[in-house]
């Protein structure tokens, strides 16, 4: 049988402060050669592409992947499916969009909590869509945050996501008339847009603040400049397998360079204590966020655990 639960039942079951811990675990482990995520892969059709993100966790006795296609102008559908490593079956498919929100918010959260100040009280939001809602969630999660400062260029998004985030999280949300604005005096920044051009620019920043990057999944994308990058003292990718595929942010310094794919720290080997997160209160530094279906096998491994106890999702009449 394969337990199916939807978009509904997922939101029913999945918090914000339980999923960064997962996605802290599942980076540990990785780190820890206690599980295996493989880079994301595209199959891609004039209709539109299909991705497909891998992992495997032993101790979890899961092994299985995350799946969505994305069709111009139709929008995206996912699913993350896990197979029991003992039986082979597959034991869950999971609807994923409300998932991968907060998972990938929950990324960015750990990262804040390893890597920005201690003290940090006030965030900038460049972005203001449905995936900066899981990454002022989660940053909100790991940091006592007071305001937030919001840029996006559509000002109705802006007022609609300052209303639903001060209403959820009981904060001071204020809508700012710039990139710049949204930058300045903030000591966590969140950057989550689609931009080809960089919207975020390194004679904005100022000492001790703390970057997460998350919309920039392609090498055609970028939301920092090179000088922004240059100023930052420590970068983290979540994968260097990934970022090699999708970092677009990196590209340049990489092709001058000034990085090295390789030599990029992980943040799980910053969760484990191999490598620094912030080293002194003046640097400023960087996570660049691409996504790991690693981060989607601990989150979905939650979510069905907790469907199984309380009845939550349908058993489809199939497998073993």
């Amino acid at each position: 049988m394969i337990r199916y639960i939807n978009e509904k039942e997922v939101a029913q079951i999945l918090a914000m402060p339980k999923t960064v811990e997962l996605v802290e675990a599942s980076l540990k482990a990785r780190a820890e050669g206690r599980a295996i995520d493989v880079p994301r892969v595209r199959a891609r059709a004039p209709s539109g592409t299909l991705h497909i993100l891998e992992a495997a966790a032993p101790e979890l006795k899961l092994i299985g992947y995350k799946a969505y296609y994305s069709n111009p102008g139709k929008g995206s559908r996912y699913h993350v499916h896990l197979i029991d490593t003992d039986s082979g079956n597959l034991v869950a498919m999971i609807e994923a969009s409300f998932l991968g929100m907060v998972r990938t918010g929950a990324a960015s959260g750990v990262a804040t909590r390893y890597m920005a100040r201690e003290d940090a009280a006030i965030v900038g939001m460049i972005g203001a869509g449905k995936q900066a809602v899981g990454q002022l969630e989660a940053v909100c999660a790991v940091r006592k945050i007071r305001h937030v400062k919001v840029f996006s260029r559509n000002a109705e998004r802006v007022r609609g996501f300052c209303e639903t985030m001060n209403a959820k999280l009981g904060i001071t949300m204020e809508a700012v008339a710039t990139c710049a604005d949204a930058v300045r005096g903030v000591d966590v920044i969140n950057v989550i847009t689609k931009a080809s051009v960089p919207v975020l620019l390194g004679e904005w920043l100022e000492a001790g603040q703390h970057i997460n990057a998350a919309g920039s999944n392609a090498l055609t994308r970028r939301e920092l400049d090179v000088a922004a990058i240059a100023r930052c003292t420590r970068v983290v990718v979540d994968s260097r397998g990934t970022a090699r595929n999708e970092c677009g942010d990196l590209l340049p310094l990489v092709e001058s360079g000034k990085l090295d794919w390789d030599a990029l720290p992980e943040l799980g080997e910053v969760i484990v204590g191999r490598i620094p997160g912030r080293k002194s209160r003046d640097e400023i530094t960087l996570y660049e966020s691409h996504g790991m279906g690693i981060q989607d096998i601990y989150t979905g491994h939650h979510v069905l655990e907790v469907a199984r106890q309380k009845n939550i999702g349908v058993d489809l009449p199939v497998g073993g």
